[in-house]
């Protein structure tokens, strides 16, 4: 087998397998994609043996959009006996590299839901019947490559494996947050997420620090204020409808009953800015772009939503544009783009300026 299996969310793998071809192409290696409509995964053909292999070595997960895990199958396997899961399993021990962990999982469809249950049951038999092979550690050990087998049906599977420098450590490729109960919108875990997605964990104290300023465009009823509140930031809430009262109580918001394509800082201490606004994705990248170049914000993370059709074709545009601007004007940058598990229709994207 010579293929990469990447998981991305059901209806979106038209533009997972847009992408994994352009970027694909982009490190010299050629294939082509299989995509079934709302099966929640994309399979890339690579052409030449061992281009499945490179690829997991030469293409970043975090530079793709709209995949959630990329796996190398070393072979599908059908039609499993229901009394002898395991053995067809095992058999492909010696193409495996040494791992050390296993994830018996599914795509994210809502017909692969009752699978779930039945992954659940089937990884402690199978785990330990490959460490018994010796295909699996005996301890789970973080920096070997990652078994995977994804079922698709009962008795139906991709077996692989993911590099554990250049994969998703969450299990589905999903890292599931739980909902704050106080609030004011589910929208919070967008940001929650993209913090948990774009800045590493060991940074979090000095990017997201107690005391910064932070603005938060569309912020209207507060879900990414809340955020910003809850790690005890101060917040210039910019928006035409009303902020919940739970927010405004905590003396940490500022608001501000205007357009946000016409806001400015009162003063230039902005760390953060982050942006919900439900407006035409090249309008929002460009309004970003401006209050980069002016100084106006060190770090901004905001969603950019998809069009009905090209969807693919025209983050990438939009992206491209940004970024040209950025460039064009002396800004040094990092960029990252990611379909989150909380998105929906929309991508969210953070850019830090480097100094």
């Amino acid at each position: 087998m010579n293929q990469i299996l990447l998981y991305c969310r059901q209806g979106f793998e038209k533009e997972c397998a847009g992408e994994i071809q352009d970027k694909a192409t982009g490190v010299e290696v050629y294939g082509f994609p299989r995509v079934e409509k709302n099966t929640g995964y994309v399979l890339f053909e690579c052409y030449q043996q061992g281009d499945a292999e490179k690829l997991l070595q030469k293409l970043p997960l975090t530079s793709l959009i709209f995949a959630r895990q990329m796996i190398a199958v070393v072979d599908t396997l059908n039609d499993l006996d229901p009394g002898d899961r395991i053995s067809p399993i095992l058999a492909l021990g010696g193409e495996l590299p040494k791992c050390g962990d296993i994830r018996v999982e599914t795509p994210d469809t809502a017909q692969a839901k009752e699978l779930l249950k039945f992954c659940r049951k089937f990884t402690v038999p199978l785990r330990q019947a490959l460490r018994k092979r010796g295909v699996l550690l005996a301890k789970d050990n973080p920096k070997k490559p990652v078994l995977h087998v994804c079922f698709t049906a009962p008795g139906c599977c991709f077996v692989g494996y993911s590099l554990s420098n250049n994969n998703s450590p969450h299990y589905m490729g999903i890292h599931r947050l739980k909902f704050p109960a106080d609030a004011p919108s589910r929208s919070t875990l967008k940001l929650e997420e993209a913090f948990h997605a774009f800045i590493p964990r060991d940074e979090w104290d000095e990017r997201l620090a107690p005391g910064m300023w932070a603005v938060d465009l569309g912020a209207c009823p507060g879900g990414w204020t809340y955020q910003l509140v809850k790690r005890s930031m101060f917040v210039h809430a910019v928006d035409n409808g009303a902020m919940a009262e739970s927010l405004m109580e905590t003396g940490q918001v500022k608001y501000h009953a205007a357009d946000g394509f016409k806001f400015e800082p009162p003063r230039k201490n902005v760390t953060w800015l982050v942006c919900d606004m439900i407006e035409k994705p090249y309008r929002v990248a460009q309004l970003m772009g401006e209050w980069l170049i002016e100084g106006w914000a060190k770090e901004t993370i905001f969603n950019l939503k998809l069009p009905m059709n090209r969807r693919f074709e025209q983050v990438k545009e939009d992206l491209q544009n940004l970024k040209k601007f950025l460039i064009e004007n002396g800004l040094k940058f990092e960029m990252q783009a990611k379909h989150l598990y909380h998105d929906r229709e929309e991508i969210t994207v953070h850019i830090r300026v480097l100094k």
